[in-house]
């Protein structure tokens, strides 16, 4: 007894989208055209490693630090990371930075 499947059968006009030429595409606010930026993160990252799991922590903030990235927009925890990376990434391959930490603060 074979399956049904539960998929609808697809209402596309595959025969007219196949056959459209660039004139025939209407853009509307609802399907805007696609964004650059996005279409090159897609390809950009297939050539890239595996990102290295990341770990989940708590951390405190002073909160006037965390309004300036979350203005920033979405990917404000991305934006710190990488921040993070930047500062460790120079620390450990520029000069001696120990006297940052050796610094008291709040």
């Amino acid at each position: 007894m074979s399956k049904l499947s539960s998929s609808k059968t697809s209402k596309t006009d595959w025969p007219r989208i196949k056959t459209m030429q660039e004139e025939d595409i209407t853009l509307t606010d609802e399907h805007p055209a696609s964004d650059v930026k996005h279409i090159v993160r897609g390809i950009v990252r297939r050539g890239l490693r595996p990102v290295p799991p990341k770990a989940s922590i708590s951390l405190r903030i002073d909160a006037d630090v965390l309004e300036w990235f979350k203005a920033q927009g979405a990917g404000y925890q991305t934006r710190m990371n990488a921040v993070l990376r930047a500062f460790k990434d120079a620390s450990s391959s520029g000069p001696d930075n120990t006297d940052f930490f050796d610094q008291k603060t709040n």
